[in-house]
C-alpha cells in the first residue's frame, strides 16, 4: 500500500524545490540535439525535462536556408526531485508510482472567410482551464469586431478542440495570408512557405491548404496532422513539409539459410559443470541423418513501387532468384525450397554446394587435434587412434595405423591395418567383424568374426561366429576367447604354461555374458534376502517374548516383510530369465570346435558347449570337438573360405 502521509510530505518537499526551478536556453541543428544540450546543463535525464520552442529550426532546401532549433528548457514540475536520489520515485513501489501529467487548456483563433473561429482544448490533470475572458481578449486582439459571447461561453465550457465561428471581422482581401508551395527532391517533398496576414486578412485553414495542394497536383502523402498543427501554431517565413512521397523499395535477392555450421574450421568446446573444458569432444563432425533438412531457400522478394507527391509511380526492381546449391547425396523437397539429406553422413559445404559424405576421413591421428569422433557413416583414419580417445561410427571404421588404449565402436566392420594395444582398458567393438594384424591386452567384441593375422595376447575376445588367427606368427597366448562356432589358430597357449589361456565355443558369448550377469545379480539378491530374513526373525522373536512391539518397530517389521516379498519376486524373475537364456543357449545348433594348425600347449583350457577340458599334453594339428558328451581330438579342420577371405581393401 502507498503511505499517503509520506507521499503528502514528499510532495510538499517537492513543491519547495519547484519554486527554485532553473531554466536554460539552448539550440541545436535538431530538436533532439537541443534537448540533449539542455539535459546536460540541467544535469537531468531528457525524460524529466519540459521545454518551449522559442524558434523552429529548418534543415534547409538543397543546402540553403538552414536554421537551428532554439528552446527554453526546465525540469518537469511533476518530476522535480532532489539531487540525492529522486526520493519520490525511490520511496514508492514501482507498480504503484503516481504519474502526474499537468497541462493547461489552450485556445486558438483563426480568421477565415466564414468569420472569426475559436478552438478551446480542455486542461489535463491540475492544469488551468481557459476562461471566457481569456477567449474574449484573444479575439479582441485579432480585431474581431462582433463577438457572440453566448457561443464563446459554449465553446469554452465544451472545450472540445473544434473550431467554431464566434464572430465577424472587417475583412481586407488584400491582407490575406500569402501561401507559396515548393516541390523539391524530384517531386518527393512538398513544402509550404507562409507570410503572416495583414490587418483584416484571413488566416489559412486546413481546408484551404489541402485545396491549394490539390490544385497544384500534390495529391499523395499529404500530412494532415502537420497541416492541422500548422493552423493552430503557424510558422511564418519557414518552409513546412506538408506532403512526402514514398520511395521505391527494391526486392531482396533470394538467399540460402543453412541449417548447419558452414565453417568447417569452427570447434565447439564443451564446458563441464565444474568449469573444465573437455578437449576430447571437439564436435568437428556435423552428422546428419537421412531425410534431415539441411538448408532452406528464402525466396526473392518482389519490389514495392514508390510514388511521388504528384502521384507518379516509381518502379522498383524485383529480387533475383538463385539456384539451390545441390551437391552429392541430397535432394530437393516437394515445394522446391528445402535441401534434404539422402543418406546418413557428414554434411559439408564444398565449392558452394551442399554434400553429404558417407565417409569421414581423418588425416593423421585421432587425438587432441581431432577430439573424439562420432559419425553416422564410415570413418577412415590414416594414422592411429591415440590413448584415451574414442571413435564411434554407424558404418565401418578403418584404421590404417594402430589402436591404443582407446574405445573404437562401429555398427559395421572394424579394420585395423596394424594392431590393437589395449593396455587392459582399450576396447574394440563391431556389429559385424573385426580384422587386425594383432591384438594385445584388449577387450574385443564382434557380432560376427574376429580375424587376426599375427596373434592374440592376453585379451578378452568375444565373437558371435568364429575367432581365426591365421599367419606365420598366428598364435593365441593368454586371455579368454569365446565364439559360438570356432576358434582356430596356428598355436594356442604357451610352452611355459605360465599364462592361462581359455578357449570356449559352442555358446553365444552374449547369452553367456547375460547369464553370468544374471547369476551375479542373483547371488547379490540372495545375500540381501539372507540378511533381511535374519533381521525379520529377530523382530519376530522379540515380539514373541514381549507379546508386542513398539509402534516404530512394528512399522519396521512390516517394511522388512514388504522388502522380503519384493526380493523373492525379483529372485523369481531372475531365475526365469536365466532359464530362458539357458534354453536358448542349449538349443544352439552350432557344432563348436577349437582347432590348432601347429601345436596346442598344456595348461590351455577348452570348453565346448560348457563341457570343460584341460589340456595336459601337447597336441599337433588337431581339432577339438564334442562327441557323446565328451571332448575329443580329431584331425585338424582348417577354417572355411569365409574366414580366410578378408574384407575389401584389407591386406592383413
Amino acid at each position: 500500500m502507498i503511505d499517503f502521509v509520506k507521499l503528502q510530505r514528499l510532495m510538499k518537499e517537492q513543491l519547495d524545490v519547484d519554486r527554485q526551478i532553473r531554466t536554460v536556453d539552448t539550440q541545436g541543428d535538431s530538436l533532439e540535439s537541443a534537448l540533449a544540450e539542455a539535459a546536460s546543463l540541467l544535469d537531468m535525464p531528457m525524460r524529466r525535462i519540459e521545454y518551449e520552442i522559442v524558434e523552429h529550426g529548418f534543415r534547409g532546401i538543397l543546402g540553403s536556408g538552414k536554421k537551428n532549433w532554439k528552446i527554453r528548457a526546465y525540469v518537469k514540475a511533476s518530476d522535480q526531485t532532489t539531487r540525492t536520489g529522486h526520493r519520490l520515485a525511490d520511496e514508492i513501489e514501482t507498480s504503484e508510482r503516481v504519474v502526474m501529467i499537468n497541462k493547461d487548456g489552450e485556445m486558438f483563433v483563426v480568421l477565415s472567410p466564414e468569420g472569426a473561429m475559436l478552438k478551446v482544448t480542455a486542461p489535463v490533470g491540475s492544469g488551468k482551464k481557459v476562461t471566457e475572458d481569456m477567449a474574449i481578449q484573444r479575439l479582441t486582439a485579432r480585431n474581431v469586431k462582433t463577438i457572440d459571447k453566448n457561443i464563446v461561453h459554449a465553446v469554452v465550457e465544451a472545450a472540445e478542440g473544434k473550431y467554431v465561428v464566434v464572430g465577424s471581422f472587417d475583412r481586407n482581401y488584400a491582407h490575406d495570408t500569402p501561401l507559396k508551395l515548393e516541390v523539391t527532391d524530384f517531386d518527393m517533398k512538398a513544402f509550404i512557405i507562409v507570410e503572416p496576414p495583414g490587418i483584416g486578412g484571413c488566416d489559412l485553414t486546413a481546408e484551404v491548404i489541402i485545396k491549394h495542394l490539390r490544385n497544384n497536383r500534390v495529391v499523395v502523402g499529404i500530412k494532415n496532422d502537420v497541416i492541422e498543427a500548422f493552423v493552430d501554431r503557424p510558422l511564418y517565413r519557414t518552409p513546412v513539409l506538408v506532403a512526402e512521397g514514398s520511395r521505391e523499395v527494391n526486392g531482396k535477392n533470394a538467399s540460402i539459410e543453412y541449417l548447419f555450421e558452414t565453417n568447417q574450421n569452427k570447434v565447439h568446446l564443451h564446458e563441464s559443470r565444474d568449469g573444465t573444458i573437455d578437449f576430447k569432444n571437439l564436435q568437428i563432425i556435423q552428422n546428419v541423418v537421412q531425410n534431415q533438412p539441411l538448408a532452406k531457400k528464402i525466396p526473392a522478394q518482389e519490389g514495392i513501387k514508390g510514388r511521388d507527391v504528384r502521384g507518379t509511380y516509381l518502379p522498383a526492381k524485383d529480387g533475383v532468384d538463385i539456384p539451390l546449391p545441390l551437391g552429392k547425396n541430397v535432394h530437393v523437397s516437394e515445394d522446391g525450397m528445402t535441401i534434404i539429406a539422402d543418406i546418413n553422413g557428414q554434411v559439408m559445404l564444398t565449392g558452394n554446394l551442399i554434400n553429404v559424405e558417407p565417409v569421414f576421413v581423418v588425416q593423421g591421428n585421432v587425438g587432441l587435434k581431432t577430439g573424439n569422433i562420432i559419425f553416422l557413416g564410415t570413418v577412415e583414419i590414416t594414422g592411429n587412434v591415440e590413448d584415451g580417445f574414442s571413435v564411434k561410427a554407424v558404418g565401418n571404421i578403418v584404421v590404417n595405423g594402430m589402436v591404443g588404449s582407446a574405445e573404437v565402436e562401429a555398427e559395421g566392420d572394424v579394420i585395423v591395418r596394424q594392431g590393437i594395444i589395449g593396455k587392459t582398458k582399450g576396447s574394440v567393438k563391431a556389429g559385424k567383424s573385426i580384422w587386425a594384424r594383432f591384438i594385445e591386452n584388449a577387450i574385443i567384441d564382434a557380432g560376427n568374426m574376429v580375424i587376426v593375422s599375427d596373434g592374440i595376447i592376453n585379451s578378452k575376445v568375444d565373437a558371435y561366429k568364429r575367432i581365426v588367427c591365421q599367419g606365420k606368427r598366428a598364435r593365441i597366448v593368454g586371455g579368454r576367447l569365446r565364439a559360438s562356432e570356432e576358434i582356430n589358430a596356428l598355436v594356442i597357449g604357451s610352452s611355459s604354461g605360465a599364462t592361462e589361456t581359455i578357449c570356449e565355443t559352442g555358446i553365444d558369448p552374449k547369452i553367456k555374458e547375460a547369464i553370468e550377469n544374471l547369476s551375479s545379480k542373483k547371488v547379490d539378491k540372495e545375500k540381501e534376502l539372507e540378511t533381511l530374513t535374519t533381521e525379520i526373525q529377530g523382530l519376530i522373536n522379540i515380539k514373541a517374548q514381549r507379546k508386542s512391539l513398539p509402534e516404530e518397530k512394528e512399522f519396521l517389521l512390516r517394511e522388512l516383510m514388504d522388502q522380503k516379498d519384493r526380493l523373492n519376486g525379483d529372485l523369481q524373475q531372475i531365475a526365469k530369465e536365466i532359464g530362458e537364456q539357458q534354453e536358448i543357449q542349449d538349443n544352439l545348433k552350432t557344432r563348436g570346435r577349437v582347432s590348432v594348425a601347429n601345436i596346442i600347449y598344456p595348461g590351455t583350457k577348452i570348453l565346448i558347449h560348457e563341457v570343460p577340458e584341460n589340456i595336459r599334453s601337447e597336441y599337433k594339428a588337431v581339432t577339438f570337438v564334442m562327441e557323446d558328451g565328451l571332448i575329443r581330438a580329431v584331425k585338424y579342420e582348417p577354417p572355411d573360405e569365409e574366414a580366410t577371405r578378408g574384407p575389401e581393401g584389407y591386406d592383413g
